[in-house]
């Protein structure tokens, strides 16, 4: 017995691991039926469990679930967003091959056969608790996976039913629904730890306490960072359609997802009539008082507020103690100075309709507060800018510690992949080693398959010394 530790503690640790251990059990069987599944039947299974959220009927009833489950967003949204994403992820997954040989490259003698990682543990967030269940359970059974979800605790009613839908529909099919399953009430850090502890492959959406357990857990992980996207208008823009497209992904659903624009830092040649565009579209520009009133509201203790977060924006106005002008408004404008940090609490993530404002000189300026405001929150993560300057887009993409650079677009609908970018469609996004991720792109079925490398021989490809250094050798010597 460790030290400290009492007897009904070791009790209760033995019997998680004994749970997860029968859900893993069931999921290798199903796993056992469904290898050697050929390409048509996996994107059966694929398309089953697309339509188990994507159906109007459940579509509609997961969503108003969820609002009523965790409290956070709004169900318009939320239906959205388990449709499109769906749909999108479908889209991408159909054109895919996961099976046999994936790849040729005669040249040089390579054949590339895919191969299933196992048992994928997805762990899911509150902000998504049924999109991203089916999300991760799509890019696991394109591999011929298991699945088991862990929901987070405060959408477990949403992840359960979704997982049941799943299941349902994959059994419809012929095949066996243990290839989905989700872990039980009561879900716990436990249950959870135990589930990435046994499992062959983690991946893992919501808190970053949540992503560095998955990379200490001892099993292959793909976590996220977190989002604070800060967002540019130059001096170039189209205002009124940067002001439409920041209106409505910032609203989208109530700016839950880790691509709302946290912040926009607008040139000072543009600045008065950016505000005004911005103003034209329903954002309220608060005064000094709203100000401290929403700092006073949206944190507690240094902590966000879930009486606040996520929440319709006449609530929100409400909650603060706004005017009732205010509770007319879509979105809310906070003027900020350019310093960020611990006592710059706007700079931050906010998971609300408040929008953070920065005003400065020119481009370069603004170019170093977005890293500035990445560097404090949301390291790798993403950016945007609306400009007509492809040379100011291209700099950002050169310049800046950030995996996506999104240019002219509404970043929550644009960053997880859109019909109009050619970003792959998930809802979870990688943001590189600024952020401590092990992947600097979209998650992707590609992350959901082993790949094993047939090698044959080709002509040989040796170059001679001369190629290799004859450069160095006439600058520096031998």
């Amino acid at each position: 017995m460790k030290v400290g530790t009492s007897q009904t503690a070791i009790d209760q640790e033995k019997n998680e691991a004994e749970i997860v251990s029968g859900l893993v059990k069931r999921a290798r069987a199903a796993m056992d039926q469904f290898e050697s599944a050929d390409q048509e039947r996996v994107d059966e299974a694929v398309t089953a469990v697309a339509w188990s959220i994507y159906e109007p009927e459940r579509a509609k009833e997961l969503a108003e679930l969820a609002v009523t489950d965790t409290g956070l967003g709004n169900v318009e949204s939320k239906i959205i967003k388990n449709q499109r994403k769906t749909f999108g992820c479908l889209r991408d997954l159909m054109r895919a091959r996961t099976v046999g040989i994936i790849e040729e490259i005669p040249e040089k003698g390579i054949v590339k056969y895919a191969k299933p990682v196992g048992v994928v543990a997805a762990i899911s967030p509150s902000t998504n608790p049924a999109a991203t269940p089916v999300n991760k359970a799509m890019f696991s059974i394109k591999g011929r996976n298991a699945v088991i979800v862990a929901p987070s605790p405060a959408g477990l009613m949403t992840t359960t039913r979704t997982c049941d839908y799943m299941r349902a529909e994959i059994e419809k099919i012929g095949l066996p629904p243990d290839l989905v399953q989700v872990l039980p009430s009561p879900v716990n850090k436990e249950l959870t730890q135990q589930l990435m502890n046994q499992s062959n492959l983690v991946v893992c959406t919501g808190s970053q306490n949540n992503v560095r357990r998955a990379y200490s857990s001892g099993t292959p992980a793909i976590g996220v960072g977190a989002g604070n996207v800060p967002v540019i208008i130059d001096s170039t823009a189209d205002l009124d359609d940067a002001a439409e497209k920041i209106k409505i992904s910032k609203c989208f659903d109530n700016a839950t997802s880790c691509s709302s624009e946290n912040s926009v830092t607008i040139v000072a040649e543009v600045y008065d009539d950016a505000i005004k565009a911005l103003q034209a579209v329903g954002g309220y520009l608060c005064t000094s008082e709203d100000k401290q009133k929403i700092q006073n509201t949206l944190w507690v203790d240094g902590h966000l507020n879930r009486q606040v977060i996520a929440k319709d924006p006449d609530i929100f106005a409400e909650t603060c103690n706004l005017s009732e002008t205010a509770q007319k408004a879509k979105f809310f404008m906070v003027e900020d100075e350019l310093e960020v940090g611990r006592n710059k609490p706007f700079s931050d993530e906010k998971l609300s309709l408040a929008l953070t404002i920065y005003k400065v000189e020119d481009f370069s300026q603004a170019k170093q507060h977005v890293q500035n405001v990445l560097d404090y929150v949301g390291m790798g993560h993403s950016v945007g800018i609306h400009t007509k300057n492809t040379d100011h887009a291209e700099e950002l993409a050169e310049e800046l510690r950030v995996v996506r650079v999104l240019v002219n677009q509404a970043h929550t609908f644009a960053n997880g992949g859109s019909f109009d970018n050619g970003l792959s469609f998930t809802l979870t996004m990688g943001a590189g080693t600024w952020a401590g991720n092990s992947i600097s792109e979209n998650l992707g079925f590609h992350h959901f398959i082993n790949v094993t490398h047939l090698v044959n021989t080709i002509p040989e490809d040796k170059p001679s010394e001369e190629q290799m250094f004859g450069k160095y050798w006439k600058k520096f010597g031998k």
